[in-house]
């Protein structure tokens, strides 16, 4: 019995490394079969928050890593799920939904300058917040966040006073002033605020005072992170498998959609933005990779990532839940 033991872990042992020389000698490296069009980002370089590995990238449209920032003192796939870009590149924005908190940080020292809320504490005082999602840096210098599960949107000072609140404090509905799990907040050139809740899978669009002035019942399961289109249209990510990105006009009629009818199926994609060249970026968190899609033909035509697969490594994520983009110098 134990050499038969013996025989099974020598050809267990003997299995495993083959794979890993075929690799090593190039006839099996999944990144080189990636979509990899450096044209497709139109002259950008993309921030990735890759959550599951607790960190930042800043990847090149060649795919080289420039820049990256590791998350302390968190647990498993606590890091950042948004990040953006502010002070033109010089810091960063990160909102650490499931650690409790908001983060600044200073791209050049790396450094932590600025943080609101308690590591790991969620709460609902001030101080506190709930499953914090999409922090972004208003032009007034206040940071604006979605509080998941308090229900509400904050605009916060840089001395840490609530400026101002849309929704009610742990109080959850559908019809104005209250919000339904908001979790995404994206701040409009006019001043506006476009708000996807979960609870009520509804888009709603606040004016300059916060008042609520438009509500649309969406059809996807779970909305998410909702973006502006230069035509006017609201760009929405459905975090569901299968995923969907649904661009949508102001009557709710669909105009563009990549979804479950695709070749390439997404898991769960949290944010999808237009890039200035027209094409779509969008993180696909449980795929594990960051694509670029044309838009007429819905062809991937850039993929950070490999398709289903986690690691650390070069051009490997594991759950990239936000993203920003940035011109290449």
């Amino acid at each position: 019995m134990r050499k038969l033991i013996r025989a099974a872990a020598v050809a267990i042992a003997c299995f495993s490394i083959v794979p890993e020389a075929v690799e090593a000698q190039g006839r099996a490296d999944p990144l080189a079969a990636l979509p990899s069009d450096a044209g497709a980002l139109g002259g950008y370089n993309v921030l990735i928050a890759d959550r599951g590995n607790n960190r930042l990238l800043l990847v090149s449209p060649a795919k080289k890593i420039l820049w990256d920032y590791e998350f302390v003192g968190l647990g498993p796939s606590e890091g950042a799920d948004d990040a953006f870009f502010m002070d033109g590149g010089k810091r960063i924005i990160a909102s650490l939904e499931h650690a409790q908190v908001i983060q600044i940080i200073d791209v050049e020292s790396k450094q932590v300058v600025w943080d609101y809320g308690h590591l790991g504490r969620p709460g609902f005082a001030d101080g506190y917040l709930n499953f914090p999602d999409d922090a972004y840096m208003l032009p007034n210098g206040d940071v604006m966040v979605a509080d998941i599960r308090n229900c509400r949107v904050l605009e916060i000072a840089p001395d840490k006073h609530i400026v101002r609140q849309a929704g009610v404090t742990r109080r959850c509905g559908s019809r104005a002033p209250y919000l339904y799990a908001p979790n995404g907040d994206t701040p409009l050139p006019n001043g506006h605020v476009l708000i996807t809740t979960i609870g009520d899978h509804s888009l709603v669009e606040l004016d300059e005072n916060w008042k609520q002035i438009f509500r649309m019942v969406l059809t996807l399961h779970y909305p998410s992170d909702p973006q502006m289109t230069k035509a006017g249209n609201f760009l929405i990510a459905d975090y569901s498998r299968p995923g969907a990105i649904v661009e949508l006009d102001r009557t709710g009629r669909v105009v563009w959609s990549y979804g479950a009818e695709e070749t390439d199926p997404l898991n769960k994609p949290s944010l999808a933005i237009e890039l200035p060249n027209g094409n779509i970026m969008a993180n696909d968190d449980l795929n594990h990779r960051v694509i670029v899609i044309d838009k007429a033909s819905k062809k991937i035509l850039w993929q950070y990532g490999v398709t289903g697969v986690r690691g650390t490594r070069p051009g490997y994520l594991h759950i990239p839940d936000g993203l920003d983009i940035i011109k290449a110098e």
